[in-house]
């Protein structure tokens, strides 16, 4: 069983950077690959990023990538969203989640989730 908090989020101008964590309980969280979704108003929630158990491979949706930068820190039972060059069209509920199988962006694939941190960019 793995428990996911997010923070980090808040209000932002276009430009600007963010960063946020997830903190995950339990013993076996460098099991699990990691990944970020999000979810703007009146959209489905999309991918984000993704990180294997290890940190080695990363995996990003074409969109995101060169903006965004996964990472996490095992140690701290932890995983970051590096949010830069912040555009309105990022404003979204975003949300991490665990799962026991390798990296993907497939929602379906991931066991656990946290509860959302909320990001807004303003133009």
């Amino acid at each position: 069983q793995v428990q996911l908090v997010e923070s980090g989020g808040g209000l932002v101008q276009a430009g600007g950077s963010l960063r946020l964590s997830c903190a995950a309980s339990g013993r076996t969280f460098s099991s699990y690959a990691m990944g970020w979704f999000r979810q703007a108003p009146g959209k489905e929630r999309e991918f984000v990023a993704a990180i294997t158990w290890s940190g080695g491979s990363t995996y990003y949706a074409d969109s995101r990538q060169g903006r965004f930068t996964i990472s996490r820190d095992n140690a701290k039972n932890t995983v970051y969203l590096q949010m830069n060059s912040l555009k309105p069209e990022d404003t979204a509920v975003y949300y991490c989640a665990a799962q026991v199988a390798g990296i993907s962006g497939s929602q379906a694939q991931y066991d656990y989730w946290g509860q959302g941190t909320q990001v807004t960019v303003s133009s």
